[in-house]
């Protein structure tokens, strides 16, 4: 099995357990956990031409990331200063 880059493990390792706990209370986070996920492997199976596809497809793909990144980011961030308080 290859090893798939941009995991959200990885981007945000001391927040693995705050994303597993809003994975089960917060339906919004989930869909966006697993939409993120969904787009990330499209990305590296393009990149990789296991399933090639257009530049423009993969560029779309890559910002599509990048969005829902920035929006679990912003959650993560919320949620890490609601229990700092």
């Amino acid at each position: 099995m290859s090893h798939v880059p941009h995991e959200l493990a990885e981007e945000f390792p001391d927040k693995v357990e705050l994303m597993q706990k809003l994975k089960v209370s917060d339906q919004h986070f989930a869909r966006l956990f697993d939409e993120y996920h969904k787009i990330n492997r499209a990305v590296h199976r393009a990149e990789t031409l296991v399933e090639p596809m257009e530049e423009l497809a993969e560029v779309e793909l890559r910002k599509k990331r990048a969005h829902l990144k920035d929006e679990i980011w912003r959650i993560l961030s919320e949620h890490g200063q609601a229990t700092a308080s």
